[in-house]
């Protein structure tokens, strides 16, 4: 089955708000294993709604629509449907009673033009809304299936997930099993990445898929077979391969952040933290602060000189990789923890991350300047990244060379 998501709302097209509802929609259009290679966004307007709808439909055979059923003049989902489809509209006396009755439960009064949402397109499969006033409903026609939801994400997923997913499930009958799993790796660009994973990423099934952050890049597979343990087989397989090119720049598996999985090492080894950083706005110490049981404090500043003063040090003829072993050593004498990181820029403005630990201090060079979201979002990861690596090193011996000084490309 192949399928096709049409969201409506000016306010969408003209970027005002995001489009969540048709990321939901197209998950679990995957989970379902039904292909989908088309996604349209098209404003308040029938005559336009409905061309969209008439292309989706000449290309798939099933369109899912979200927005345009409220009471207002400019929700036209309903009409744009009954256009496309060669049906007029038509009261369904029990969707109004639904409506009366969801606004007698709130104690409001129904308007005159809540009326409205209970006209659907003659023939429609009416799917009662317990949690709104919109009503969604499906249409089957020769051309086609349209499902229309509403626009409210609440509204929208109750529907989609008690009503719509169960009865898609029905439509599909004996269907093959689907399995994704989603590596999560760090601190290598999107090219690199597709310079290693080039040929899998040509393969039909399983399917290989990139999707980039900044400093962080998912490898997602996805496998389709008769049973669930060939699909399971199928993704374990390539799974292995990937890790086979990608080794440790993989962290984790699914949705774990990167800061979630550094704290779940130290905290596993029972060790504290603090940070102390530079050029970043405290951005390492807001991801690390969810854990308490690890992180005991940050310190931020502008700049590295800032920094040394802040922290009564001298700093005369020291370079960038010494300013940020001196910093990261007395940071965590001073706070009495385990381990101490911090992130530091020398006086041409190339960024040093150091971590300091009882017998070890290890310095790396970031290789990423700048002061924009973007820059500040990779030399976060980088210095996480760096932690993370050390970490998982030291559950493995003890003694790691002091002052390795290493070098970390960002594309």
């Amino acid at each position: 089955m192949r399928a096709e998501i049409v969201t409506t709302g000016t306010e969408l097209l003209l970027g005002q708000i995001d489009d969540t509802n048709a990321t939901y929609l197209a998950r679990q259009l995957r989970d379902l294993g039904i292909d989908l290679f088309f996604r349209t966004t098209v404003g308040d307007n029938e005559l336009r709604i409905a061309q969209a709808l008439a292309q989706a439909l000449a290309r798939a055979d099933l369109v899912i629509t979200s927005g345009g059923l409220g009471p207002t003049v400019d929700d036209v989902t309903r009409e744009a449907v009954a256009r496309v489809t060669g049906r007029p509209l038509v009261l369904f006396p029990h969707l109004l009673g639904q409506i009366e009755a969801f606004f007698a439960r709130i104690g409001a009064t129904m308007s005159e033009n809540n009326r409205r949402q209970a006209y659907l397109p003659e023939g429609s499969i009416p799917i009662e809304n317990p949690v709104g006033t919109a009503p969604a409903f499906i249409v089957e026609s020769e051309e086609g299936t349209i499902i229309s939801l509403p626009g409210v994400p609440r509204e929208m997923r109750y529907l989609m997930e008690h009503a719509v997913v169960p009865y898609l499930r029905k439509r599909l009958g004996r269907r093959e099993a689907i399995v994704t799993r989603v590596l999560r790796t760090v601190a290598l660009g999107e090219s690199r990445i597709d310079q290693a994973l080039a040929d899998l990423e040509r393969s039909a099934n399983p399917t290989v898929g990139l999707a980039a952050h900044p400093g962080q890049v998912d490898v997602r597979i996805v496998a389709k077979a008769p049973t669930q343990a060939e699909a399971e087989r199928m993704v374990a397989e390539f799974e292995a391969e990937v890790r086979r090119r990608l080794g440790a720049a993989i962290y984790a598996v699914g949705e774990t952040t990167l800061e979630e999985a550094i704290a779940a090492q130290m905290q596993q080894q029972g060790l504290t933290l603090a940070v102390a950083e530079t050029l970043t706005q405290g951005e390492i110490t807001r991801r690390l602060s969810a854990y308490p049981a690890v992180m005991q404090g940050g310190l931020a500043a502008a700049d590295g000189a800032t920094l040394v003063r802040l922290l009564g040090l001298a700093d005369e003829g020291s370079g960038g990789d010494e300013r940020a072993a001196a910093v990261a050593a007395h940071l965590r004498r001073a706070w009495r923890t385990d381990w101490a990181l911090a992130v530091v820029e020398d006086r041409e403005g190339t960024l040093w991350a150091a971590v300091a630990r009882e017998r070890a201090t290890d310095t790396r060079r970031l290789g990423f300047r700048g002061q924009d979201d973007r820059a500040r979002a990779w030399i976060t990861t980088l210095a996480l990244d760096f932690l993370r690596r050390l970490n998982a090193e030291s559950g493995d011996r003890e003694d790691i060379t002091d002052d390795r000084t290493a070098q970390t490309g960002a594309h």
